[in-house]
């Protein structure tokens, strides 16, 4: 199904796939293995437009559908997840912000740079002691008249170490809870910024991940995204935006990990025939592929209401939960399907295997999706 894609965002599906195939599958190992993501990859990226590919037009970027994006990043994380996440984060989640939220200076001001790649955008929500738990918070942004006084650490943060441009909530008013977080977006070369150490993951080891650190960081009035103390209600709404592109990366391991399988297993021979011949194979690869056709179901449905400024909370939340859970049931079974060979890093699944893990943390755990769930179904 072409999801109502038009020829040229189907073309620019081809190209993320020809890219990713070229380009991040043959280095994904190396990737791994260093924990990098190589400039030059970053820059080719760029040329094809997709760090500004939802971005409008007027500032810069392709102004095209979250349906198409999400095409493009299944795409690219089946080649390397960990740089499939940074184009998400930088997309769905800091350009959207800017978007939807900042001044039309703001906006002037970070959207073409960043549709361009020339600086990444970073999404600074979680704390050491916050993370599904927003209102906990403690950095805080203190109005000094002419500018607001930013001092806090933020955790996990992806992109850190490469991203040009923070978004970053704070308290404005630390005794009124979530009516009391706002949201802004501060340059990182800003004095009073410093990054920690990357984190040592179990995967998605080349997208950048680790703590920065905010003490005494002067951010203009200007700065401020949307209304004072509305920042909780715009990361609400964001989520949205991230949530599905959790879901396309998981689909992207996913399907990589089965086309992995599917070739093992023509090639693998027991018993005088390929293990491709036994129905115990068969019935885990079909149960495989149907879990992923499901998952992109679930996954453009959401992107779909999305583009069509529909309501897509409770969706977003479905599609996260599903693919998340159905990324780690496929690559456990691609594993399986490879045998001992399977937990070797010489070949991709055992990656696939570790990088799926993630796609139930981040963005939201998948506790936390049946929670946005049922609330939205128990208060119709």
């Amino acid at each position: 199904m072409d999801f109502n894609l038009t020829e040229d965002e189907l073309d620019f599906k081809q190209m993320a796939r020809e890219f990713a195939e070229k380009r991040l599958y043959p280095r994904a190992m190396e990737f791994d293995e260093e924990g990098i993501t190589p400039q030059e990859l970053i820059k080719e990226c760029a040329e094809l437009g997709y760090f500004g590919f939802t971005a409008p037009e007027e500032y810069g970027g392709l102004g095209l559908s979250t349906t198409a994006f999400m095409g493009v990043l299944e795409e690219i994380c089946s080649g390397c997840a960990g740089f499939g996440i940074m184009l998400s984060v930088h997309n769905s989640l800091a350009c959207e912000i800017i978007k939807l939220y900042g001044s039309d200076k703001i906006k002037q001001k970070y959207l073409p740079p960043m549709a361009a790649g020339e600086k990444i955008g970073a999404y600074c929500i979680t704390e050491p002691n916050a993370g599904t738990d927003v209102v906990s918070l403690q950095t805080t942004a203190e109005d000094k008249g002419d500018y607001y006084l930013i001092n806090g650490t933020k955790a996990f943060v992806t992109n850190a170490v490469y991203a040009g441009v923070l978004i970053v909530f704070a308290k404005t008013d630390p005794e009124k809870d979530h009516h009391g977080i706002s949201c802004f977006v501060i340059d990182k070369d800003s004095e009073g910024v410093t990054l920690g150490q990357p984190e040592k993951k179990c995967g998605i080891k080349a997208s950048d991940t680790r703590e920065i650190n905010f003490s005494d960081v002067k951010v203009p009035k200007e700065n401020l995204l949307g209304e004072l103390n509305k920042g909780f209600y715009m990361a609400v709404n964001i989520l949205n935006s991230g949530r599905i592109g959790v879901s396309f990366q998981a689909l992207g391991i996913a399907q990589a990990a089965l086309d992995e399988a599917i070739k093992y297993s023509k090639e693998r021979k027991q018993f005088g025939r390929t293990i491709s011949n036994f129905q115990a194979i068969q019935f885990k690869l079909a149960d495989m592929a149907t879990r992923i056709d499901a998952g992109r179901l679930l996954g453009y449905r959401a992107a779909m209401l999305k583009d069509a400024g529909k309501p897509c909370h409770r969706e977003s939340s479905m599609a996260k939960l599903f693919c998340g859970q159905m990324a780690n049931y496929v690559c456990n079974e691609a594993v399986q399907i490879h045998g001992g060979y399977g937990y070797i890093k010489e070949y991709p699944v055992e990656r696939y295997f570790r990088d799926a893990r993630v796609t139930e943390l981040y963005e939201g755990t998948s506790e936390a999706q049946r929670m946005v769930i049922s609330k939205d179904l128990l208060k119709e």
